[in-house]
């Protein structure tokens, strides 16, 4: 009998009935339609702690994909799963993974966030130390008390043989209809304009580029406008750049908002 990935999505709502909610079975629904044209048996499920650093569930094709071991998963957790990422990839994705936390907590509504889908791509070194391509989807189940998703499922799938690629991130609403919504789409290795820059003007670049004036970044990150204005001139010489035009126009041109 074929293994199907996605039966083993029906084994962890059974057996971990606490994550159960009706916006999980609407993200199954979109999962159906991507394994239609992903490549078949080359996907697995995992389950995130991000409170506890470990994985509760990981699905059978992950070992017969990646030959790792799903144990190590459960009781080493993040250590080890980490281990395995490419070296040129990890500190990208962890970037991605920070980036996207910022976004959520500070764009989305709290109602809204169970209903959100993360999606990256990196490269993961097999038992046999081969790396290969990663397409992950990653849904929220369970939220903090301060509204941040703490606990997810991932799909993932091999897409690749380990040829280097640009790590692309991006965040999808789940809409009532049961359509996605893309809120945010990033190219994460387009790193040109971003070297050298400090958290806080990586922050001010993202709002500048989605058309915040600087009273409104200042009123956002809780700074005064003049020291907004003072950190935009500082990016613009850090960036080589001649005006905040040029550089939001970059910015959207590659859609790194």
């Amino acid at each position: 009998m074929t293994y199907q990935p996605l039966d083993v999505f029906e084994e962890i709502f059974a057996s971990l009935k606490e994550y159960n909610n009706h916006a999980a079975d609407k993200h199954i629904a979109k999962y159906k339609e991507l394994d239609k044209f992903l490549p078949p048996n080359l996907s697995f499920f995992i389950i995130t702690n991000t409170v506890e650093g470990y994985y509760p569930f990981v699905s059978k094709n992950f070992e017969a994909n990646l030959g790792l071991d799903p144990e190590k998963m459960l009781n080493e957790g993040v250590p080890y799963w980490i281990q395995n990422h490419h070296p040129e990839d990890l500190p990208v994705w962890m970037g991605v993974m920070q980036d996207m936390m910022m976004y959520t907590m500070t764009e989305v509504p709290l109602e809204k966030r169970k209903n959100l889908s993360y999606t990256w791509n990196y490269r993961v070194k097999k038992a046999n130390g081969d790396f290969v391509n990663i397409f992950e989807h990653l849904t929220p189940l369970e939220l903090d008390s301060e509204g941040k998703p703490v606990i997810g499922v991932t799909y993932a799938t091999i897409t690749g043989d380990g040829q280097k690629e640009d790590i692309v991130g991006t965040i999808k609403l789940l809409s009532e209809t049961g359509e996605y919504e893309t809120l945010r789409a990033k190219n994460y290795s387009q790193a040109l304009l971003t070297d050298g820059l400090s958290n806080r003007e990586r922050d001010i670049v993202r709002l500048l580029v989605i058309g915040k004036t600087s009273k409104e970044i200042g009123d956002a990150l809780h700074i005064s406008s003049h020291t907004v204005d003072t950190h935009r001139r500082n990016i613009l010489k850090k960036l080589n750049v001649q005006s905040t035009a040029e550089l939001t126009a970059y910015f959207k041109k590659e859609r790194l908002y």
